[in-house]
This record gives structure tokens, C-alpha cells and sequence, in this order.
């Protein structure tokens, strides 16, 4: 029960011999390379083109003094 027995696995294939014969099957494995070899010819091309530009440098602000609120008022009173 539930398996399949030969007959259904000789239809199973003669479908699949239809659909994806020899000359069907190797031609659509061909496209395949080609777009895959023009994919990478592509993305090799891409980053020539791109200069290559150092990275930018990213001024940080310095850091907030507890000490002090945001108008610059003293908080506390700084211990001796």
C-alpha cells in the first residue's frame, strides 16, 4: 500500500523521456552554462569599471560629560 508499483515507474518515465529527451535535455544544459559563463564575464566587467576609492573616514562627536545637561549647566558639584 502506497508504493508504486512498475508500470506506474515505466509511465513516470516515459513522460520524463518526452519531456526532457536526449536533445532537449542537453540543449537546455548548454543554456544554462552559457548564462552562467556570461553572468560571471559580467560581474567580472562590473568591477573593473568601479574605481577603487579609499573609505571615508567618520568624525565621531565627543563624548557627552556626565558632569554637565545639554546647555552646558553643571549638574554636580565636582568633589576636592
Amino acid at each position: 500500500m502506497g508504493s508504486l508499483s512498475i508500470w506506474h515507474w515505466l509511465v513516470v518515465g516515459v513522460i520524463v523521456m518526452l519531456l526532457f529527451g536526449k536533445g532537449r535535455f542537453s540543449d537546455m544544459m548548454g543554456d544554462v552554462a552559457k548564462g552562467l559563463k556570461s553572468f560571471k564575464k559580467g560581474m567580472a566587467e562590473e568591477e573593473d569599471e568601479r574605481p577603487v576609492t579609499p573609505p571615508s573616514r567618520i568624525d565621531a562627536k565627543p563624548a557627552a560629560d556626565p558632569a554637565f545637561d545639554r546647555d552646558g549647566e553643571k549638574l554636580r558639584e565636582e568633589r576636592p
